[in-house]
Formats: structure tokens, sequence, C-alpha cells
């Protein structure tokens, strides 16, 4: 078989293979066009292999076959969208599944609330969404803190040094998140230490071992990825032990699980996903924001003159937030353009229809998120980093309908806006931040893209 060590086609895939274990998916062929398998047992995995990422390979897939185009992994059909015009008429927006929570408990095995009655569903949805907006309005000012150390520590820089932005805007993530999401427990740097040494281990090996099944030969890689995924569910449940029943001056996420009517599981469960979830896509929004912003200084210049105008010298409060609405076509245009999470799936549970073309029931749908938000159609010169683009309510209306800003935006993404306006409105008031020559920077497309190599910025200060 094909070099499965390509990291950046192992999370992808097996978020499919996940939830087409989950739930039995149909051989049923279809009118659709598409390519037909290229391996009788593993339909168009060498394909997807051969193309880097399942992103890369639905890009060529809908530049062959339109906008509605169908695959095959293993035996089982697969439908793609790749259009706003298709995604409008499939996405419901009152369902009460979200598709990054339920790829994301599928890889992990994690079976509750994936299937089950409406009303529990959507209980348990609005605890998770209430509970992530307490949690990010408690913790503000920790958020506000961490990024102002991060100012700190880049304005004693000397302007030709290069500063790593994956390494600084992981560590300010993971440090937010877990604090956010668990609470005082995590103000002591060894446990965010211990945590990032498993949720490294968790986040990566999920892919690489399950796709090639080089996990299950090897006791070593196995052990240690089960050692991780123990120790944080065990500190997790810890936790959950110490903040049971009790009151803290600074509300966490994992208190809000607790007050509900949740099972001990499901309280693991969802604490588990948001501190997984909520540091990386908060860690690549920072990431790129800041690489962006570092290749447009008009844009740049354009963002410091509103924080100024609506902040002042005062330091940014979560009301102020919302008045900042440059800022928030920055980040709109830094998920868009990085397409921040390029893939989302439903399970087609009765027979639908898109255009002319019936979708089998028991259908596994993906969503094209990265090859729609690259549509010209939909986004004038799409490979521009144009925050100005986001004036117009239909491009606003689109970007809401993906679920990545608005009112249908998940949670985790929610708290990594939080997160990227605090830390643009610290740096960009006294930094100017600028592009380093020569560099390439490329994506690794996974469940969340990010930089391939380490990324870097240099700085100066206002004057």
């Amino acid at each position: 078989m094909l070099d499965f060590v390509i990291f950046a086609v192992t999370f992808l895939i097996v978020l499919v293979s996940a939830v087409l274990y989950l739930y039995p998916a149909s051989r049923q062929a279809s009118g659709i066009p598409g390519i037909t398998p290229t391996d009788e047992k593993d339909g168009n995995l060498p394909d997807i292999v051969n193309k880097g990422s399942l992103h890369e390979f639905l890009v060529n897939l809908h530049e062959r076959y339109g906008s509605a185009a169908s695959f095959w992994f293993g035996g089982r059909l697969v439908v793609s969208l790749g259009s706003m015009d298709l995604l409008k008429q499939h996405i419901n927006p009152n369902r009460t599944s979200d598709t990054f929570e339920m790829m994301l408990k599928s890889l992990l095995g994690y079976q509750s609330g994936l299937s089950g009655d409406a009303a529990e569903s959507h209980m348990r949805k609005k605890l998770y969404e209430t509970g992530v907006s307490k949690a990010i309005q408690s913790n503000f000012s920790l958020t506000l803190k961490l990024a102002d150390e991060l100012l700190s520590k880049w304005e004693s820089y000397p302007a030709s040094q290069h500063v790593p932005l994956c390494q600084h805007l992981l560590g300010l993530a993971m440090k937010s998140a877990t604090q956010t999401a668990m609470g005082s427990r995590f103000e002591d740097d060894q446990e965010v230490i211990q945590f990032r040494k498993n949720h490294d281990a968790i986040w990566s090996e999920i892919g690489k071992g399950f796709l090639d099944g080089s996990l299950e030969k090897s006791s070593t890689r196995k052990k240690h990825y089960e050692d991780a995924l123990t120790e944080m569910e065990s500190v997790l449940k810890k936790v959950a032990k110490e903040r049971r029943g009790k009151s803290f001056s600074q509300h966490a996420f994992i208190d809000t699980l607790l007050q509900g009517n949740l099972s001990e599981k499901q309280v693991l469960e969802d604490s588990m996903i948001f501190s997984l979830a909520g540091c990386v896509i908060a860690a690549n929004l920072c990431s790129w924001a800041v690489y962006f912003l570092s290749t447009s200084e008009d844009v740049q210049e354009k963002l410091y003159r509103e924080f100024n105008q609506v902040l002042g010298k005062s330091p940014i409060s979560l009301d102020k937030i919302e008045q900042l609405k440059y800022c928030r076509q920055v980040l709109n245009e830094t998920v868009r353009t990085a397409k921040l999470t390029p893939v989302a799936a439903r399970l087609q549970e009765l027979e639908g229809k898109v255009d002319q073309h019936v979708i089998p029931k028991e259908t596994l749908v993906i969503y094209a998120l990265g090859v729609v938000l690259q549509d010209s159609t939909a986004w004038p010169l799409p490979y521009r980093f144009d925050p100005d683009r986001f004036n117009e309510e239909s491009a606003r209306r689109n970007l809401s309908l993906l679920g990545v800003s608005g009112s249908q935006e998940c949670p985790e993404l929610r708290f990594a806006y939080t997160v990227a306006t605090v830390l643009l409105s610290s740096l960009v008031r006294k930094l100017k931040l600028h592009h380093v020559q020569n560099q390439a920077v490329e994506t690794k497309y996974e469940l969340v893209s990010s930089p391939k190599e380490e990324t870097w910025v240099t700085v100066s200060k206002r004057t």
C-alpha cells in the first residue's frame, strides 16, 4: 500500500471510517457523477493518499465531476457537496448535532450523544453551548493576561529576531483552553505541560495509527496512545470530582456540565472534546491571523485604527468585542483563506435530493468546506486575503451557513474567536507585524488546517 506516514491524509480519512463504522453506510450506487473504485477493498483510498489529504482529493474530484460528486470508501458510497448552492439545499440549521463534535467523538470512540432522541440531543447541545459561553465570560481576564504576557515577551525581541508563531500561540491557546475548560488546576505550568504531552499524543495517533492498522501492530505505540488517553481521562475525572457541588471564583466549562443532568461518562466526553478541540482551533486561528496580518500592512493598519477608535488606551473587554466589526472581518477572512475546518460530514438518515441528484438513505455526505471557501462564484478573487469582502451581508451569510461564523458556528470556534480577538487587540496596538521574506508557508489539511512547518514573523514597536 502507499505511504501512510503522510500525516496530512490521516486525520480526515479516519473520521470517515469512524463515522461509517458507527453508522452502517449505503452500498447502493447513485446517479451522482464520480470516480469509480480504484481498489476493490479500499475503494478510492489510494487516490486520497496520492493527493496527500482528503481536502486535496476533494478539490480534484469536484474539478472533474462538478459540485456534486461521489467516491467510494471501501465498498461504501460517499457523496461530496462542493458548492454553496448545494450546501444551502442540504444543510438544516435546526439539526441538533454538530458535525465537528460528531466527527471528533467518533474518532475517540465516544458514542453517547451520537444517537438517541432529539430532545436529549437538543438539551445536551444547549448545555454545551451555555457552558462555553459562561466559561468564556468568566475567564476573559485570564485570556487577556496571557495575551499581555506574550506581548511583553515579543516586545523584548530585537527587530531582526524571528518569532515562531505556532510554538508561541499553541502555548497561549493551551493555557487558555485548559483553565477555561477545567479551572484553576491548570494554573500550574506542570499540569499544562503534561496536558500538552497527552494532547499531542492523542491528536496525532488517532490518525496515523488507526488508518493503516499500524497502531495494532506496534505494542509500544498503542500503549503510548492508550496511556495518554487514559491519563487525560483520569485528570478530567479528578477535576470533575474536585469541582462537583462546589463554587469557584472562576467558572469553568466543566462546572456547567456538572450542574446539568448528565452522566459521568457524558461529562467526561464533553469536557474532553472541548479541551482537545478548543485548544487546536484557537491555536491555529491565532497563528493564521497573525501570519496573514504580517503579509498585509494595509489590513494591519486598518485594524490598528479600529482598536484605537473603539478601545482607546483601555484594555479590551467582552462587551467591546461586538463593536470590533473589522476585527471580526479579519478573523472571518482568516477562517476562509486558511480553510480552517476544510471538511464536515453528515449521515443521510433518509433519502434526500440536491438539485436533480438523489442521495440514498444512510449515505455519508461530505461537506467539502475547503472547496466551497475557495469557490470564485461565492468569493470573488478567492485566494486573496481581503477582510473587506465581509462588508457584504451575502458574504457574512454564506460563512454563517457553513457553520464557521455567526449563529451556526461551533462552540469551540466561538472560544477561538474570543482568544484571537484578545490577542490581536494586545499585539496590533503595540507592535507592527512583518512578513519574513522568502518564507513559503504550506498548509497541512487535517480536521483543522495548520501550517505544515513552523511559521515565522518579525516584530517592531509602534512609535
